[in-house]
């Protein structure tokens, strides 16, 4: 199966890929493998119950990376895979995910991925995951990500998501537990327009000792859209937990953020930050006195916001 230019600009958007790359990937489109390449510490085996692939990454890896696009360009299609992710001890990698949809008819297309990340001890985890659609159509384009993670001793993940634009309805979802000393960083970056409708669950439990998460989430909603934040910390050990949600609305958007924090021990020290507003005047009259337009002064200010 070739790809389109079509399809590689999506791969551009969502990967940053503009060719074929090296090392290790796994290209997806419309439901078929098009790519793969594995090295010689990273394998890639396809599921034989259900849609995805088992990704091996072997003991003391360190500097590799891997890249599992999936593209969807056929009207009608909603795409379902699971994917497994099994990191070795001692490893530093990356991994870069994302979906691109193309859609120009009234049917809805769409993808699901279903992510479980088993990390061992001592390892680090860069996990990047884009999403973006495109397209004249009616049709929804629809992206549901599911993200598991089970951190073991030491470990640590950091998770970068982005949602930028064309993407009608999505409801992201992560999960995760973390073992002792291990980490989880989470980015988030999402803006909505239109009557889009974007939806992020967080759930992270803590049980591990000196365990820690770091969630951020920064959002803007424009125009008829709505977003809802969801996010959820359990400190069941000594631990430390922080969750934040910044947004910015804009014209009839609606943004709902629900930051909850539980502690069940009493050297859990956990905080919850939200906060929703408007773009401030004095922003967009010092940007329009350096002669832009007001248009041009809220898209500056919104591009600083999610850098």
């Amino acid at each position: 199966m070739e790809l389109t230019k079509i399809d590689k600009d999506l791969l551009k958007s969502i990967a940053d890929l503009h060719d074929i790359p090296e090392g290790a990937y796994n290209i997806r489109k419309d439901g078929k493998l098009v790519s793969r390449n594995t090295s010689a510490n990273i394998d890639i085996v396809t599921k034989t119950d259900k849609p995805g692939i088992d990704i091996f990454i072997k003991d003391g890896t360190k500097n590799e990376s891997l890249h599992i696009p999936v593209i969807v360009a056929q009207a009608g299609l909603h795409d379902l895979v699971y994917n497994d992710f099994h990191i070795g001890k001692d490893c530093d990698v990356t991994i870069v995910a994302g979906c691109g949809i193309a859609c120009g008819s009234e049917k809805d297309s769409g993808h699901d991925g279903v992510h479980s990340f088993f990390v061992k001890e001592n390892s680090r985890v860069t996990y990047v995951e884009k999403h973006y659609a495109t397209g004249d159509g009616t049709g929804k384009r629809v992206l549901n990500p599911i993200t598991n993670v089970e951190l073991s001793k030491n470990s640590y993940m950091k998770m970068e998501t982005v949602q930028m634009g064309g993407v009608t309805y999505s409801v992201r979802e992560t999960n995760a537990i973390l073992e002792d000393a291990a980490v989880l960083e989470i980015s988030e970056k999402i803006m909505t327009n239109a009557d889009d409708y974007a939806e992020t669950k967080f759930n992270v439990d803590l049980n591990g000792k000196d365990s820690s998460t770091h969630v951020v989430s920064r959002a803007v909603a424009k125009e008829n859209s709505k977003q809802v934040y969801i996010s959820t910390i359990n400190g069941n050990n000594k631990c430390y937990g922080h969750t934040e949600c910044d947004a910015i609305i804009m014209d009839n958007a609606n943004i709902v953020a629900k930051p909850e924090i539980t502690a069940k021990v009493a050297d859990a020290s956990l905080i919850h930050e939200a906060a929703i507003g408007k773009i401030a005047g004095d922003q967009l009259i010092k940007l329009q006195t350096l002669g832009l337009t007001k248009k041009q002064a809220e898209e500056e200010i919104i591009k600083g916001f999610l850098k």
